[in-house]
């Protein structure tokens, strides 16, 4: 099992490149910005438009579909699964009303007659599918929406931004934002390279997880003899051999930067990205702004 290719989430593809890998990093992360702020608040059918935007621009990218099987499936199904969990729950409404009239005077005119059969004045139904146990309102359905919409449009287009962008590029877009924050005193420069060196840290992570499960299978352990106590005994014993390795790790990186004379972010800075904003950059940048100008026009309005 190789996890630096079976599970590849938030790493960086090299190969092939695409036409989101040639943006620059500003542009990107301006997009990202606006499919993670726009779903707050905005009624379900902006968020299921959300999806098929999404969905739309992976495609436009024609990354190989075993990509995006390995990249988005993951993400997709446990969408699915809070979407189902979510719509068929209760929805934690409990309406109790007070009678205008006295319950005796009710009894005098409608004996014996159900609410739920009476006719009502419109079409509107609160409950939407009643089968046995299974019940389906319109605020269950709302949630159902938003839940489901909300870890799929964050999780793919983060995973999505992370796909097409280098770590550098990242890391020195949001330097450069961040710039006018040196004057509240703010360390950019250390926020910065923590952020490289987090991002840079994930393959050692995915690395380690990846040695230590294939030294437990070479080992052939039968985990039906050992039973749960002795098997919580061993992943325990590997959990912390993973923590271990993981600090002798960034221990050796830290050593690594001290040899290099990387002292503080100030005094020994690296240019990894030269930025340079294109035609297509511009084009790309205004359709963000057209996006969001289209969420605060059609995205409030109340659906159900």
């Amino acid at each position: 099992m190789d996890l630096l290719r079976s599970l590849p989430i938030g790493l960086y593809l090299e190969k092939p490149t695409t036409w989101l890998h040639s943006l620059d990093p500003r542009v990107k992360l301006a997009w990202l910005m606006a499919f993670l702020v726009t779903p707050i608040g905005a009624n379900p059918l902006w968020r299921l438009s959300l999806v098929g935007w999404l969905l739309l621009l992976m495609v436009s990218t024609l990354l190989p579909f075993r990509i995006w099987r390995k990249q988005i499936g993951l993400v997709a199904l446990f969408s699915l699964l809070l979407f189902a969990i979510t719509l068929f729950a209760p929805d934690g409404i409990n309406v109790s009303h007070q009678p205008r009239l006295p319950v005796d005077d009710l009894s005098l005119t409608l004996p014996d007659v159900d609410p739920e059969v009476l006719p009502q004045p419109t079409g509107y139904e609160y409950v939407l599918f009643a089968e046995g146990i299974f019940r389906i309102t319109r605020r269950s359905l709302d949630l159902a929406i938003r839940v489901g919409t909300l870890i799929f449009v964050f999780l793919s287009s983060t995973n999505l931004y992370l796909l097409t962008t280098a770590p550098e590029e990242i890391t020195a877009s949001l330097e450069q934002l961040m710039r006018p924050l040196r004057r509240l005193r703010v360390p950019v420069s250390e926020l910065v390279l923590t952020l490289t060196l987090a991002l840079r840290f994930i393959p050692l992570v995915l690395e380690e997880v990846q040695n230590l499960v294939r030294s437990v299978r070479t080992r052939a352990i039968n985990w039906k003899k050992l039973g749960m106590r002795n098997s919580s005994k061993v992943w325990l014993t590997v959990s912390t051999r993973m923590v271990d390795n993981l600090l002798v790790r960034a221990e050796q990186t830290a050593s690594a930067m001290q040899v290099r004379g990387f002292t503080t972010p100030n005094a020994y800075r690296m240019r990894w990205y030269q930025f340079r904003m294109r035609g297509v950059d511009w084009v790309v940048l205004m359709g963000a702004i057209a996006f969001i100008v289209a969420r605060l026009v059609w995205g409030s309005a109340p659906v159900f």
